[in-house]
């Protein structure tokens, strides 16, 4: 039975099983679930956050879970098996949420993974699924869709173009994103360098970023997660002279010190991204965005204003776009973000959302 709502939530937000928060081996979602959490509590709901031992997230509470992690999504190829380490965190992470469901009104599920879809409909507690990628495999897309089907409004996710990849998009309630703002200072003077910001792994395609800085000369400073070690001594095999700096995986205040300062940040997603959190954190800090036409940066960047979208996998585009920089102006980039992207829109978007599945609409 859902039980009767009071003014103030009890939420039960649930990590992604790939790595502890904190390591941004989540990537995007990470950020996203802390904001989330920041903001319901600044709310006054009552949050509580599940996720594998060792992670971190400022004054939230964690219940760390042991075990082994999951393998990320983006690895498997679309007809590939459910699988599941011995001793899964995944697993204990929801045996533990069985336990304690009764304590809580919602459980927000951010987990990209078929377990908490199937056990979904076992649990005496809603859930909410916010879904951080697009289609990966026909399993996972097959059970997900079972779940909106048979739970409808339940299923969330960043942009209209990630949830086209899903067999039942028009089930999807589209949610966005949003930050701190307060985090992040404008820079209204950067000085040469370009930024690129992700996970360092294929799909991400550095690669791209690293040819348009070698063919233009301007320097490129590289943020993020060194995930995959062997894609990166490729592209600097590749590339012996191009003028890259890889600056390692920093914290917030720490990025932003050092995005403010760029010209641009270059995106080059391969795949769908869902959203591209990297983007708006960019914008928040006057930095223009020059991103591939797919996915969500299609739908954060206004092409020619806050930057410039260029035909996906095209190096050729994103050197011309480099070219065109000037012509934008980073007040623009700053007020997109605060319009868009602030914490407020972002808790009316989601607040809405659980007032909803939990018959408070």
């Amino acid at each position: 039975m859902i039980p009767a709502i009071a003014k103030s939530l009890r939420l039960l937000l649930v990590s992604t099983s790939v790595g502890p928060l904190g390591s941004g081996i989540g990537g995007g979602v990470e950020l996203t679930l802390q904001n989330i959490a920041q903001e319901m509590r600044r709310r006054g709901h009552t949050i509580q956050v599940v996720a594998p031992t060792e992670s971190v997230m400022g004054d939230i509470p964690i219940q760390g879970i042991p075990g082994n992690l999951q393998m990320m999504a983006q690895n498997l190829e679309s007809d590939a098996p459910i699988c599941m380490p011995g001793d899964a965190v995944l697993a204990n992470m929801w045996e533990y949420i069985r336990t304690v469901q009764a304590d809580y009104d919602l459980i927000v599920n951010f987990a990209f993974d078929w377990l908490p879809f199937y056990l979904t409909p076992f649990l005496t507690r809603p859930v909410a699924h916010f879904i951080s990628m697009g289609s990966i495999t026909q399993t996972l897309d097959q059970m997900m869709e079972q779940v909106a089907v048979r739970f409808p409004g339940t299923i969330g996710v960043y942009t209209a173009s990630q949830a086209a990849t899903f067999p039942f998009a028009e089930r999807c309630r589209c949610l966005g994103s949003g930050i701190d703002l307060s985090l992040y200072e404008f820079c209204g003077e950067p000085g040469e360098a370009l930024a690129w910001l992700g996970r360092i792994a294929p799909e991400k395609a550095l690669e791209d970023a690293v040819a348009a800085s070698h063919l233009t000369g301007i320097p490129l400073k590289i943020f993020g997660k060194m995930q995959d070690k062997g894609y990166w001594q490729q592209i600097c095999w590749e590339y012996p002279q191009a003028p890259i700096e890889y600056v390692g995986f920093l914290s917030t205040k720490e990025l932003q010190k050092e995005l403010r300062q760029c010209q641009a940040l270059v995106m080059t997603p391969r795949w769908v991204e869902a959203f591209g959190n990297v983007a708006i954190e960019a914008l928040a800090c006057g930095v223009p965005v020059i991103a591939y036409r797919r996915g969500g940066p299609a739908e954060i960047v206004r092409d020619g204003e806050t930057g410039f979208l260029v035909e996906p996998d095209s190096i050729a585009g994103l050197v011309e776009a480099i070219k065109r920089l000037d012509e934008i102006d980073r007040y623009k980039c700053r007020q997109h973000a605060e319009t868009e992207y602030s914490l407020d829109a972002l808790g009316d978007r989601f607040e809405d959302w659980f007032k909803d599945i939990l018959g408070n609409g």
